[in-house]
């Protein structure tokens, strides 16, 4: 058998995308020549600053040390996200991390709180979850079990600065050996009889040959789009949202721990705490506001004095049709877009790079694994956007006419289903590795005052008196944890703040 390995990989475009694609690849693929081609010139949207625990695996994978990795991206941690004003006005929620209360016998927590809340002898779901509980009191500790029971303990992510992590990124992989070239690409050149892109040729001349190429150009998709004219499936008849202006503030208080997503009038606005500044953005639609409007509102509603001029960021959310064309594939924002209000972006480029990985090809580039890696990437884009677009349509708010469309819009099949059987019994099935579990969902459901008519006949197996007692045990082992965890800023101050050695 001849040896057809790959060894040429072209990374176009830095940023966050292109030095994690970097930082896995040197880390796991040996005999591998790496190079990045980024200008300084160009610019990165750089406002992902908001995670999911998953990142912790890819943290993991490449070896790097948390603590040192929260420092030098002036990090602090996220135990979930607290929405306001998605259901109706007035209405709070967190979608924490981590499991709530605990299974018992065949069924899971939700479904005896479903009964519980029926008979008057459940609290507030978010009372049972330790995620929430902490969150709610700016309490973070590593606890990864409860002592002592079989309750979990934190499940937590990341608020990091994302330009700080691409720099740090970059450390890491440029130590082990991938090598990165400062320049602008002029064209790009293409296999006559393939159509595979063989190199990029930069302004000054110089041609960067590769085998493989990965697309981290952002919304210019450079190789995917302009070179290879893969196409984009538009999403935006279920996501209107396409603007946001985001400003960095000063921190005008203790970092909550959780992420914020408040709505407004024709979207909503994050405010994401790191340890030297809050990040703030208004997504929303063009449709219904205008962009002084929406910056108008943005300013009025952060709670530091701003540290730059808000700037706007112009997106359309969807996906290419295809992920891996030919010898490219797209990671980021070249591959496509799904707003942030589930903290996916960064999430999407990691699952990528985990794919290729498993499937990651030799010089033939078999269509039959490039076809599997494109489902796949598809599924998880298709489930995730389905979560997302739950937010927008579980509204009851009769205010704003955004909110009325999204109420009244259709929605996809699969989203549909899943709503219809939550409403019946309160069961949510996870297909496949789809990444949001039944829990996830399960909060933004109820979070945003979609009840089931019912509950799992399992879930009477227990007398009323032990139905109370069961709710009781969980909550009060769940607060007198919370409650002897340090504060979010004492253990950063601790373990991880910037500046602080280690």
């Amino acid at each position: 058998m001849g040896d057809s390995r790959i060894t040429k990989v072209v990374i176009v475009g830095g940023g966050t995308a292109g030095w994690m694609a970097a930082a896995a690849l040197s880390r796991t693929m040996d005999n591998l020549s790496i190079r990045l081609v980024e200008s300084d010139e160009i610019g990165t949207v750089g406002v992902g600053e908001a995670t999911i625990p998953a990142i912790r695996l890819f943290n993991a994978l490449i070896g790097i040390d948390e603590n040192e990795f929260i420092r030098e991206t002036r990090g602090t941690f996220k135990l979930g996200i607290q929405f306001h004003d998605w259901g109706r006005i007035g209405d709070t929620y967190m979608h924490a991390f981590g499991q709530i209360g605990r299974s018992l016998g065949m069924l899971p927590f939700q479904q005896y709180w479903l009964r519980g809340r029926n008979e008057g002898v459940a609290g507030r779901l978010g009372d049972y979850s330790l995620n929430e509980t902490a969150g709610r009191q700016n309490r973070f500790a590593r606890l990864p079990q409860i002592p002592n029971t079989s309750l979990d303990g934190i499940a937590y992510a990341f608020h990091f600065d994302a330009a700080l992590y691409a720099a740090y990124l970059r450390k890491v992989s440029e130590a082990a050996g991938v090598e990165r070239t400062e320049g602008k690409i002029a064209s790009v050149r293409r296999g006559g009889e393939s159509g595979h892109v063989e190199a990029v040729v930069l302004e000054d001349g110089t041609a960067i040959e590769g085998e493989l190429f990965i697309d981290c150009s952002g919304f210019r998709a450079l190789l995917i789009e302009e070179a290879l004219e893969t196409g984009f499936e538009d999403w935006t008849h279920w996501l209107p949202c396409d603007r946001a202006i985001a400003v960095p503030s000063e921190n005008a208080g203790p970092a909550r721990p959780y992420t914020q997503a408040i709505a407004h009038k024709a979207g909503w606005q994050w405010r994401i705490p790191l340890q030297h500044r809050t990040g703030n953005g208004h997504v929303f639609c063009s449709d219904f506001i205008s962009e002084d409007e929406a910056t108008a509102i943005l300013l009025a509603n952060i709670e530091g004095r701003p540290l730059a001029e808000p700037r706007t960021l112009r997106f359309r959310t969807g996906m290419r049709k295809q992920a891996w064309n030919g010898n490219v594939v797209a990671l980021g924002l070249a591959s496509g877009f799904l707003e942030p209000l589930e903290s996916t972006s960064i999430h999407l480029i990691q699952n990528g790079i985990a794919k290729l990985l498993a499937h990651f090809p030799d010089r033939d580039f078999d269509a039959a694994n490039i076809d599997a890696y494109n489902r796949r990437v598809r599924f998880d884009y298709e489930r995730i956007r389905d979560f997302v677009i739950l937010h927008y349509h579980a509204n009851q708010r009769t205010d704003a006419p955004f909110w009325i469309r999204c109420r009244e819009m259709g929605i996809p099949e699969t989203l549909a289903q899943k709503i219809a059987l939550f409403q019946s019994q309160g069961q949510v099935v996870r297909e496949g590795d789809e990444l949001f579990i039944e829990i996830g969902w399960f909060q933004v459901l109820t979070g945003q005052n979609i009840m089931p008519g019912s509950y799992h006949p399992m879930a009477d197996q227990l007398t009323h008196d032990e139905l109370a007692g069961f709710f009781a045990d969980i909550e009060t082992i769940v607060a007198r944890t919370a409650s002897h965890l340090p504060t979010h800023e004492d253990f950063i101050a601790q373990h991880c703040a910037a500046g602080v050695p280690a």
